[in-house]
């Protein structure tokens, strides 16, 4: 009995020695060599969700050394047992839809500090990367020799908010924040701020930095990070007089920035030690001042004066300072190629059109997909040149690159508190609500009123979204019944009307005085806003090599009739005999957006059209006119969507929508749907036009009914030529795709003045 009992003592003394002997080797430091244990699931952090970005070189943005982000501090994957499993996670993970496969041995460069995971063992489906098991964060064997990489299909998930970013290698930890004092009583009261003591975040408070060698190249880096362009000269003496009036504590002690740099933490930094006696000797607080892009200028007369690139541009973005980088050459639009894009060329975008240093390089088609060439690749700015076209690049050819590789960027703005006077109430999230504006009266009293929602659409709603700060608009509303959950009941805005340009809802046109014919709340205007949005834009070159004219006899026609397909004088004609005249045509659209686009009608709501034998989810989904030399519209068309469905897509992307069965219609990112010449209704009837010169016109969503990222693109314009027996079409191009100049030599085409319809 004693021995058995002594038996299972020692028993269970191996098998705790085992388990303790485990539990060591799974916490000892990561520079220490142990066999490797038993893979385990990774600690979930608590307090912040893990991070994770592409990074190395050479690479493409589908593509790199993988670094995450844990505990403050940025590390890399050990390839000790690494397999496409953990690869397809952690792109997934970087929002692409899955891996092609995975580097070992550095193949990205070798990566620096941490080596945060070894042994990692995914099974595929995991959601994150730290519910694999593995030997447990910071413990390996590894050296930074044996880094892992991955390769990402290039195919984004659907809606996936988070951007494949170039960021900047800083250490944020030292200079996160940083701000400009303004010690002028007036300056306090205006935004933005563009001159003052320049203070660094410290601990709970603010901090200067010592002037002792201070350059006027640290000032461009404070500027651009705050938003300005341009750096000015400031009066020393005016603030020396200050600032030896009040106590100043210096965290910095001295700068050193080229002046390419786009974060001051990037500049070589000297910070006061805590024990010194003067931490400033001879010296004073550091004083700066910027020079705001036009944009932001509050003198109309200098703002006229200074002027942004004509020959680059942001499109797709939904915030101010953010999009698709566009350049301009023999007057067409064309994109940039995403390979080597980084912060220094960014922040010559930014800079040249009025804005402050880069803030995020985009890769990827990050802010959507072009349509026309693409004439940069490989854009190597040291950060220092004027202009984009300054800096050595590539040109290129098909082969090299393609629109899922347009590079985009995120500029730092000034900032002008324009969120601070709108607020969403009463929605499910954030993104969604009844909108309330912050209105002064008379005697200074300032209160929150409601927006009248008789003339609020999809325009007044996108400037909503981005005064939020809240991206796109995905819905403007004019009842928000069920949203009422403030005690605001008052109109105190009405009438409304934006370009969807504006910055705030302040800018745009509205009533001097109130007038509101139903003022009860449940009619306030509202928004759902939206990270993501569709664009859809036309692909002109087809429409002009498959025009042609057809006489259609009547008796082919009927169905077509009864859709209001053609022009009134068929009307009175003698059916079944005669025929029509048919400018016919293939419309081919594509959406090069970050979203799907989708009927704004469910399919309870569609209308079935018996003729037809098939439902429209819009009752106008195009408008086709044909135009005369002052403007007026000598003959249209329209095309309701009967079917929006995924004709074909671009390589890598599966096809979401299709009509048939009473299916889901919509048109998914980097699809397009096609409209084939030979269907009803694809066509203007030019029976009654006679023989000139006229302006050919498309416009897709016409109404704005579904919203998009970019409205300036739905158009499409040709050159006409109608002899009386045949047509020609030349010089068909979406709207936004020409210069002006260009524009203008398209309008003084023979016999026309302009292309707007009177």
């Amino acid at each position: 009995m004693e021995k058995s009992r002594c038996r299972k003592q020692l028993a269970f003394s191996l098998l705790f020695g085992l388990w303790f002997t485990c539990c060591l080797a799974q916490t000892t430091p990561s520079n220490t060599a142990t066999p490797a244990p038993t893979p385990s699931p990774s600690p979930k952090p608590q307090t912040e969700r893990i991070k994770i970005r592409l990074t190395g070189y050479p690479r493409k943005h589908n593509e790199g050394r993988i670094e995450l982000f844990y505990k403050g501090e940025w590390g890399t994957i050990c390839d000790d047992d690494f397999s496409i499993a953990n690869a397809n996670v952690l792109c997934r993970q970087l929002g692409f839809v899955s891996a092609t496969g995975w580097t070992h041995s550095a193949k990205y460069g070798k990566g620096q500090g941490k080596i945060w995971l070894d042994n990692v063992l995914c099974n595929g489906g995991e959601k994150s990367i730290e519910f694999c098991k593995s030997r447990g964060w910071g413990n390996s064997d590894c050296t930074h020799d044996e880094d892992a990489g991955v390769v990402c299909k290039d195919e984004r998930i659907p809606g996936f908010v988070d951007s494949n970013v170039i960021d900047a290698h800083v250490d944020e930890n030292k200079v996160e924040e940083v701000r400009l004092r303004p010690v002028v009583a007036l300056a306090k009261k205006r935004l933005p701020i563009t001159e003052g003591v320049v203070e660094v975040k410290h601990k709970d408070g603010w901090a200067q930095i010592c002037d002792l060698g201070w350059t006027i190249k640290n000032t461009r880096v404070v500027c651009g990070m705050l938003g300005f362009p341009h750096e000015k000269k400031v009066n020393k003496n005016f603030y020396k007089l200050y600032l030896e009036r009040q106590k100043s504590y210096f965290h910095v002690h001295s700068v050193a920035c080229t002046g390419t740099e786009v974060h001051l933490a990037a500049c070589p930094l000297e910070f006061s030690k805590p024990n010194a006696t003067s931490t400033c000797a001879g010296g004073t607080a550091a004083v700066v001042s910027c020079m705001p892009g036009p944009l932001f200028m509050q003198s109309s007369a200098i703002k006229k004066k200074l002027k942004t690139s004509s020959n680059v541009r942001l499109k797709g973005g939904a915030r101010v300072g953010e999009g698709r980088v566009e350049v301009l050459k023999n007057n067409e639009w064309g994109t940039v190629c995403d390979d080597r894009w980084n912060l220094q060329s960014a922040s010559v975008v930014c800079r040249e059109l009025g804005f402050g240093s880069a803030k995020e390089a985009l890769t990827g088609a990050r802010m959507g997909q072009g349509m026309g060439p693409i004439y940069m690749n490989e854009v190597k700015c040291l950060g220092q040149e004027k202009s984009i076209w300054n800096c050595p690049f590539k040109n290129i050819t098909s082969e090299d690159c393609q629109h899922m590789e347009d590079a985009a960027v995120r500029c730092n703005v000034p900032y002008l508190g324009l969120e601070n006077s709108i607020r969403l109430t009463g929605g499910r999230t954030r993104y969604e609500g009844r909108a309330e504006v912050l209105s002064t009266d008379s005697n200074g009293t300032q209160s929150w009123g409601l927006i009248c929602g008789e003339t609020w659409t999809t325009n007044e709603a996108t400037v909503a979204c981005r005064q939020l700060g809240l991206g796109y608009a995905n819905q403007g509303l004019q009842e928000t019944w069920y949203w009422d959950s403030s005690n605001v009941t008052e109109m105190v805005m009405s009438g409304v009307k934006c370009t969807g340009s504006e910055m705030s809802l302040s800018q745009c046109q509205h009533h001097k005085t109130v007038s509101c014919q139903k003022s009860a709340a449940k009619f306030a205007a509202g928004v759902i806003c939206s990270e993501t949005a569709s664009d859809l834009v036309l692909n002109a070159s087809l429409v002009q090599q498959t025009v042609y004219i057809e006489d259609r006899p009547l008796h082919m026609l009927y169905c077509a009739a009864e859709e209001d397909c053609l022009s009134k004088s068929a009307a009175k004609a003698n059916w079944p005999y005669g025929h029509r005249r048919l400018l016919r045509f293939s419309s081919q659209i594509h959406n090069i957006g970050r979203a799907d686009f989708k009927p704004k009608a469910g399919r309870h709501s569609w209308v079935w059209h018996a003729c037809h034998g098939h439902y429209h989810s819009m009752d106008i989904f195009t408008h086709y006119d044909l135009l005369n030399a002052n403007g007026t519209k000598v003959a249209e068309g329209h095309k309701a969507s009967f079917c929006l469905e995924d004709t074909d897509c671009q390589e890598g992307v599966s096809k979401r929508y299709e009509c048939a069965n009473f299916g889901d219609q919509g048109i998914t990112v980097g699809c397009w749907d096609l409209y084939r010449h030979d269907i009803d209704c694809q066509w203007i009837d030019i029976t009654d036009v006679k023989p000139g010169n006229y302006i050919f016109q498309i416009v897709i969503n016409p109404n704005h009914e579904v919203p998009e990222s970019d409205f300036t693109n739905n158009g499409m314009k040709c050159n006409c030529k109608y002899d009386g027996h045949r047509i020609w079409l030349h010089n068909c191009h979406t709207g936004d795709a020409f210069s002006e100049e260009a524009e203008r030599r398209f309008e003084k085409y023979p016999g026309q003045l302009n292309n707007q319809v009177s």
